[in-house]
Parts: structure tokens; C-alpha cells; sequence
């Protein structure tokens, strides 16, 4: 198995270039309230020349319809991420996917989760480096397509794939040399131990 993997909060020609050619999966341009915040202008220029298979992911923590509308149109995403609660009372377009989001807070509810084809599992926080219960995180990777997020950086991804054997890792600020600014060295970095830890362990 290939271990999906997503380099989230991108902002850059810089930063997208460095994930095209490290071998991510897929590509996350946040349009929420964030320092790695985006228009959807800027990002459908970013990738205008992506190639074939990356997905292109819309975040969007609580989209509303005019908003979500306007990124629809102008970014043209393959997937949307946004909190599960909200997504329910979206309508998407038939191509495009949803990526539910699940936190790792007392009041998850695991079944309905699981119940999810694909979901995002991360922290109470986005973008702000809080690891998820790696624990919890394997109950659910073993239902259901988990997307492991929160606090995952090169140094840790490893241990946390052995851990958790996760669908995929998506990672933002753990690839970063200051907040909100993405570093190509590390983007190059954080693919490479997925894709050693996938042969260390057998994935």
C-alpha cells in the first residue's frame, strides 16, 4: 500500500513546486481564517499547470454556501475538507469529493467516524502543530480511509505511520520555516520518510 500523503496550507509557486516534485498526493489551499489563508483566485493560479492525478483540496473549516460557491467556481477542487458537521448541510457537485473532519476531542463520536468512507483525524486546532491521540487515531485507521493530521513534521511521520498505519498523513506546519511560510526542504523531507517508513514496514 502507498501511503496517500497531503502538504496542506501551501501559498507559494515555491511551496507547490517543492510538493509536486517531492511526490505528494495531494495539495491544500486554505480558505478559512488562517495565516496560510488564500484567495481563490491565487490558488487556481498555483495550480494551472499541476499535473495529472495530484488532488486538489479546498479547506474550508465552516464554509458557507456564498463562499463555498465562489471557491467551486474559481478553484475547481477535486476534494473539499471541512468540519463533518458542515459538510452535511452542503450540497457538492458530483466530482467533487468530501474529506469530513474529525477532532480528537472527548466528545467524538468514533462509530459515526467510522461510519465515513475517508476522513481527516486531527487535533482540536488546525494549523497549530497539536498532535492527535495516535491511540484513537488506530482504533479509527483500522474502520475506516484515515487521513492522519496534527503535529506531524519529518522527524516523527515514521513512528506515527508504525503507529497508527493511517490511509494518509497530511501535514502543514510541521513543513514549515516560519509560521504560515513553507519550506521546500522539509516539504522534500516529509515525503521521504513516508516513503521510508512505507518499505521499513511493509505498507
Amino acid at each position: 500500500m502507498s501511503i496517500f500523503v497531503k502538504i496542506c496550507g501551501l501559498r507559494s509557486a515555491e511551496a507547490v513546486k517543492a510538493a509536486i516534485e517531492a511526490g505528494a498526493d495531494a495539495l491544500g489551499f486554505v480558505f478559512a481564517d488562517s495565516p496560510r489563508r488564500i484567495e481563490p483566485e491565487q490558488a487556481a493560479a498555483l495550480c494551472a499547470a499541476l499535473p495529472a492525478g495530484i488532488v486538489r483540496v479546498a479547506v474550508m473549516r465552516d464554509p458557507r454556501r456564498d463562499g463555498w460557491e465562489q471557491v467551486s467556481r474559481v478553484f475547481r477542487p477535486d476534494w473539499l475538507q471541512a468540519e463533518a458537521e458542515a459538510l452535511a448541510g452542503l450540497e457538492l457537485e458530483q466530482q467533487i469529493r468530501p474529506l469530513p473532519v474529525f477532532r480528537d476531542t472527548p466528545a467524538l463520536d468514533e462509530d459515526l467516524a467510522a461510519a465515513e468512507d475517508r476522513l481527516l483525524f486531527e487535533g482540536a486546532t488546525s494549523g497549530a502543530g497539536q498532535r492527535a491521540d495516535w491511540a484513537r487515531a488506530a482504533r479509527l485507521a483500522r474502520r475506516t480511509r484515515l487521513l492522519l493530521a496534527g503535529g506531524l513534521d519529518p522527524e516523527n511521520v515514521a513512528d506515527a505511520i508504525a503507529r497508527v498505519q493511517p490511509w494518509g498523513v497530511d501535514v502543514s506546519s510541521g513543513v514549515e520555516r516560519r509560521r504560515g511560510e513553507k519550506d521546500p526542504a522539509r516539504i522534500a523531507a516529509f515525503v521521504a520518510a513516508v516513503r521510508a517508513a512505507e518499505t521499513a514496514y511493509g505498507l
